[in-house]
């Protein structure tokens, strides 16, 4: 059974003891261990836990493996959201005179870590680190989430602190959780705050952590330290991280570099990292400002030939681009492509189309477009809502229009 758990083939290992139960063959204390990691590691938890209960009634002498079965034990209810019952038999252990070791603390913290119980795991948390028995970063990072997921962002960086007590490294994905964790629970400029907080106390941030620090960087308009983390990430070996170059393209775009954008996608392409299709809605926007439909053409061609999908946001893009250039029919064709392929009309999209309807007097789709926003649950703003009512009534079409006031005026 030991050779099969090895090997992961926890199957046969349940074969085996379903024959010497059979067989009526008293099982000893390694073999009641080698059968609950069998079924632990299946998924089968409450088999288990069921040997355990059966293997104390049974007192065998297990004076030379006390602890592993325990292991198994709280792994196991753990894994079943049995957190609390797994703390009960940690206390009815260690009241037997054996002591709780890293691995003991570390599956019962993630356990209550899991569930969100923050008193138990704190409590479990200050224990172990009282005993010097905080080693597994898995136990730090799930601590970190459940602080996150309950808001008290402040207290991740506590376990930062624990961490380097213990002399264990603060993983790039915990530095990153904390960053995001700040982002979403306290704003773009806290998550600014609190990198550079923990890049003073000698944090290293890798690649996650970066493309998460340049993005806020870039979300809160401070463009020269993106770029300054930009060229350090570079610096560091991290050059192909595509999530980093859709911010510097996008803060590119914010900013009107054009050149420079279009420098740092070539860069990029030289190293073989394919751009994404936030990259390309910001250089075909860029490009679209700029009236340069020729190089907004060549964008399109190359995201189908590369096959990146256009999303919403692309076809808003080229859409607003030929509308700029007073291009009408182009407009209407990729319109037609974009609800062909399932898309929704939000806002931004109607925004366009109710304006190139209504200069090329094509009422019939115009009207369309409007019950196709009333069904989908898109609102229209008051200047489409005017727009919208000043082309039907310039068409003459009393009844349309007495229809749009029925059913979106107040909008």
């Amino acid at each position: 059974m030991r050779g099969y758990n090895k090997l992961h083939m926890y199957t046969s290992t349940i074969m085996v003891y379903q024959r010497m139960k059979s067989a009526e063959i008293v099982l000893d204390f390694g073999c009641y261990c080698q059968i609950m990691e069998a079924y632990n590691k299946i998924g089968d938890t409450d088999k288990a836990v069921k040997l355990f209960l059966e293997f104390e009634t049974r007192k065998l002498d297990s004076t030379p493996f006390p602890k592993q079965m325990y292991r198994i034990l709280f792994e196991s209810l753990g894994k079943s959201g049995r957190a609390f019952e797994a703390l009960k038999f940690f206390r009815d252990m260690t009241r037997k005179g054996i002591s709780g070791d890293s691995s003991m603390y570390a599956s019962l913290i993630c356990s209550f870590a899991s569930i969100r119980e923050v008193k138990e795991a704190e409590e479990l948390f200050k224990e172990a680190a009282e005993k010097r028995l905080l080693r597994d970063p898995e136990v730090f990072l799930k601590v970190v989430l459940m602080y996150i997921e309950q808001g008290l962002v402040e207290k991740t960086l506590e376990i930062v602190v624990a961490m380097k007590d213990a002399k264990v490294k603060v993983s790039d994905c915990i530095l990153c959780a904390i960053v995001n964790g700040f982002s979403k629970r306290r704003g773009y400029w806290a998550a600014v705050k609190v990198y550079e907080q923990l890049i003073s106390q000698d944090c290293i941030p890798g690649q996650v952590t970066y493309a998460s620090i340049i993005n806020a960087y870039c979300r809160i308009g401070l463009y020269s330290k993106a770029e300054m983390v930009f060229q350090e990430m570079e610096k560091m070996g991290f050059d192909k991280c595509v999530v980093a170059y859709s911010s510097m393209v996008a803060m590119y775009g914010k900013t009107a570099r054009l050149r420079d954008a279009m420098r740092l996608v070539a860069k990029m392409k030289a190293k073989g990292c394919e751009p994404n299709v936030w990259i390309y809605n910001a250089l075909m926007d860029m490009h679209g400002k700029a009236k340069n439909m020729r190089q907004v053409e060549k964008l399109w061609k190359e995201m189908k030939r590369k096959k990146v999908i256009p999303d919403k946001v692309s076809y808003t893009t080229i859409i607003s681009a030929y509308n700029k250039v007073r291009e009408f029919e182009m407009c209407v064709n990729f319109y037609n492509e974009f609800r062909m392929n399932g898309g929704v009309i939000d806002r931004a999209m109607a925004g366009i189309m109710v304006g190139v309807f209504s200069k090329l007097s094509r009422i019939e789709e115009l009207v369309k477009l409007l019950r196709d926003m009333k069904s989908e649950g898109t609102r229209l703003d008051e200047r489409l809502y005017s727009s919208s009512l000043n082309a039907m009534r310039d068409a003459g079409l009393q009844m349309q229009a007495e229809w749009l006031q029925q059913n979106f005026e107040g909008t």
